[in-house]
């Protein structure tokens, strides 16, 4: 995800070094549990 994508996520105006340093790191096993989540209730037949 991009700085600016996080930033509109979190609610901040606009991407700062607050959300690059801070969010970026704590978003990334949000979206991966989030991406596994939904891999389980979808999961592909061709698995």
């Amino acid at each position: 995800m991009t700085v600016d994508q996080i930033a509109r996520l979190v609610g901040h105006a606009g991407g700062s070094s607050v959300t690059e340093l801070v969010y970026r790191k704590q978003i990334r096993p949000v979206i991966d549990d989030g991406a596994t989540a939904m891999n389980d209730l979808f999961p592909d037949e061709e698995r």
